[in-house]
């Protein structure tokens, strides 16, 4: 497994941005933001395939959020614009060996996660 550690989480008030970032030990093929909010189940938002070759966004986050890759730093962001409140949750990173969606069983490698609060 890649070991995953991520940062740039904190709290603003809707409409603002944050910009998460993910360092890894090791190259990926694929690398995911995914997030939890408190009692619901972890979902994908964003995937990147082999630094931008393919990258996937849950429709919820469309037009707001970007993921992108530096292959030199082994490094993955999450740039997030217009956040609103229900964006309100911990954002994890993953790396997968293969090609990987917005499934959570598609990667075997997690970061400890991030947390992201947005306030109205």
């Amino acid at each position: 497994q890649v070991q995953l550690v991520e940062s740039g989480g904190g709290s603003v008030q809707a409409g603002g941005s944050l910009r998460l970032s993910c360092a890894a030990s090791e190259n990926r093929d694929s690398m995911g933001w995914f997030r939890q909010a408190p009692g619901k189940e972890r979902e994908g938002v964003a995937a990147i395939y082999r630094g931008g070759f393919i990258t996937l966004y849950a429709d919820s986050v469309k037009g707001r959020f970007t993921i992108s890759q530096d292959n030199a730093k082994n490094t993955v962001h999450l740039q997030m614009n217009n956040l609103k409140p229900e964006d309100t949750a911990m954002y994890y990173c993953a790396a997968s060996m293969r090609y990987a969606a917005l499934g959570n069983i598609e990667y075997d490698s997690w970061g400890e996660g991030t947390q992201v609060t947005v306030s109205s």
